[in-house]
């Protein structure tokens, strides 16, 4: 009985220190959230500024990069990029985005030539489904790494349309909705679209005062559509960090709820085998002290047959009524 105890008060307490690591890691995940949605939300000015250069540049130059409209009916090779986790304890987080990107990769006319992974867990799933795989690529820690990563991303993309292994290239993340919930959502990031080209080159200036570029070395539009580029990735990155944090809390919840049971259950185990215990050790003495009482029981029957415990002053009352009225001096 005591070693089943000590088992179940061991399991308590190691039950009660992974519930603090979950409590833990639910305050890291809801923390980080907040700070991936802020640093999304810190680019929307940014994101402004640069598609106003842009609209002065397409005014002036027209496109910059040529679109999938304009090329040729051949066999185009597609190229995309999925962002997925390096950690665990995200539920169906990896799982999601990669069905919606192999499901939407399929679907387009094209030859899928290389897919860049973000993600140890992501990659290991994209390599399953057969797709050629590019190489994997880490997912940053914190808001200040995505910059670093952005730009690797984008020095391998353009490597790979200068040799000509991709055409277009397409980008998967999971989107943040409301509380823990995300959903997986897609971009063509290269060619730029032709429509929003056009869009951008009509729109009205904000002021009465017309831009004008002046021409460096190098042609500001495709320095302005790399920095368009580098927002897009991102908004993206820190979109799908976002997303994975809120699965991580929803599934730290789930973990937390589930520990408060088997606490519950742990707890009633053990105050029901203490009451056991408790009741076995009365039931112990309860028995003795009956087994004492019954070898006592003859010789206190005995003593009642006999009465020579009664004073004899009591004995000699009970004759004392039988000699009234005689004299012990009469002959």
């Amino acid at each position: 009985m005591s070693g089943t105890i000590e088992s179940l008060t061991r399991k308590i307490s190691g039950a009660g220190d992974l519930e603090t690591v979950v409590r833990s890691m639910k305050a890291i995940a809801a923390s980080s959230i907040g700070q991936y949605q802020k640093a999304v939300h810190s680019l929307d000015e940014y994101a402004t500024t640069v598609e106003l250069c842009l609209t002065a540049c397409l005014r002036q130059d027209g496109p910059g990069y040529k679109t999938a409209e304009t090329e040729s009916q051949k066999e185009r090779g597609i190229g995309a990029i999925v962002f997925g986790s390096d950690q665990g304890l995200v539920g169906k987080f990896n799982e999601v985005v990669v069905e919606y990107s192999v499901d939407s990769l399929k679907a387009l006319p094209g030859t899928i030539t290389k897919i860049w992974p973000l993600g140890e867990r992501i990659h290991a799933l994209l390599v399953d489904t057969g797709m050629p795989i590019a190489g994997i690529l880490p997912v940053p820690g914190s808001v200040s790494a995505i910059s670093g990563l952005v730009g690797q991303i984008l020095i391998e993309v353009e490597a790979s349309r200068e040799r000509g292994d991709v055409e277009e290239v397409y980008l998967f993340h999971n989107h943040p909705q409301s509380g823990s919930v995300f959903e997986p959502v897609s971009k063509r990031l290269l060619p730029l679209d032709l429509a929003w080209q056009k869009h951008l080159a009509a729109a009205p200036w904000p002021t009465k005062l017309l831009p004008d570029v002046v021409q460096p070395s190098m042609s500001p539009l495709r320095v302005f559509i790399r920095e368009y580029l580098f927002v897009l990735l991102f908004q993206a990155c820190a979109e799908s960090l976002a997303s994975e944090n809120a699965s991580r809390l929803a599934a730290m919840q789930r973990a937390e709820k589930n520990i408060d049971g088997i606490l519950e259950d742990l707890d009633l185990k053990l105050h029901r085998i203490r009451q056991e215990s408790i009741d076995e050790e009365l039931f112990d003495v309860i028995t003795g002290y009956e087994a004492l009482t019954a070898t006592r029981r003859p010789h206190s029957a005995k003593l009642a047959l006999f009465p020579f415990h009664l004073p004899l002053l009591d004995i000699r009352r009970k004759l004392e009524p039988s000699h009234q009225g005689s004299s012990f001096n009469q002959p």
